[in-house]
């Protein structure tokens, strides 16, 4: 995709998919395309075109970390399109399971900068252009561990926390200039996301058998997990929702959350534990 000096107003809204080369983000990008939007996705190195049964998808390459990468992406869009009316930040990595001290600090701040800060960038890019349009939608990919933080993944479910906050509260901010805000929280999903986690930089021998029994059993519930799809449709459901909800849980997610929200805290406490091993 290259800007033309030339706005393009197109009869179709116009999304702006991070992350979208593969996993929930490819699959949430061909879903809008096909239900009506034009779609562009971004990826650390842009991808080629691919079509969609109903609509079209543009790819740019962009990097969440980097401020630059991220203005340049935006005012493309904006030059081609003349406008954004939906943000999916979906652009993120995680760890693989390891205890929160197996992680240096500079590691931590990677998935931060990335999985939080990178949500952040997008939105102050792209906020002010839906401002003056007095409409848009923001969707930010979140997890079930941001409201139910899992033992031995400290990080990103910190990552998860802050998003599911900012957007709660920047939903209340942005509101009155015509644009909602809601968090999309998916349990496990079987994606290349969670075949490819980064392993802690600094493991300990004291953490190495549970650390081990952990990914295991994490990598027996991947099996039957959603696949990225349930997280797609939910999405394209908050995204053409006439009174959108701040928070949305698919799939398993909307169980956890109940379990969460009503079920005593010693006994979802020691239900966390049972399930994975961990002994008192």
């Amino acid at each position: 995709m290259s800007a033309t000096p030339n706005t393009i107003l197109p009869a179709r809204p116009v999304a702006l998919v991070t992350g979208a080369s593969s996993g929930i983000g490819a699959a949430t990008a061909q879903l809008l395309a096909q239900s009506g939007y034009q779609v562009v996705g971004t990826s650390r190195r842009a991808a080629p075109a691919a079509s969609a049964a109903g609509g079209s998808l543009g790819m740019l390459a962009l990097d969440v970390t980097d401020d630059a990468s991220v203005a340049a992406a935006v005012v493309e869009v904006i030059a081609r399109y003349g406008r954004i009316d939906l943000l999916v930040n979906n652009a993120g990595f995680g760890v693989a399971p390891a205890a929160a001290e197996e992680s240096s600090l500079a590691q931590a701040q990677a998935i931060f900068d990335t999985n939080f800060f990178g949500v952040v960038r997008m939105t102050r890019a792209v906020a002010p252009h839906m401002r003056r349009q007095r409409s848009g939608r923001i969707i930010n990919i979140g997890s079930v561990l941001g409201f139910l933080p899992m033992p031995y993944m400290a990080l990103y479910s910190s990552t998860k926390h802050a998003v599911a906050a900012y957007t709660e509260s920047l939903d209340h901010e942005l509101r009155t200039h015509g644009i909602r805000v809601s968090v999309v929280e998916p349990a496990y999903i079987n994606t290349p996301f969670d075949a490819n986690l980064l392993p802690p930089d600094a493991p300990l021998d004291v953490y190495g058998a549970i650390r081990a029994s952990v990914a295991r059993r994490v990598k027996q519930v991947l099996v039957g997990a959603d696949g990225p799809e349930v997280v797609a449709r939910m999405v394209l459901k908050a995204a053409q929702a006439a009174r959108p909800a701040i928070r949305y849980a698919p799939g398993l997610a909307s169980r956890l959350r109940l379990l969460r929200r009503f079920a005593p805290a010693r006994v979802l406490d020691a239900g966390v534990r049972r399930d994975l091993g961990l002994l008192d």
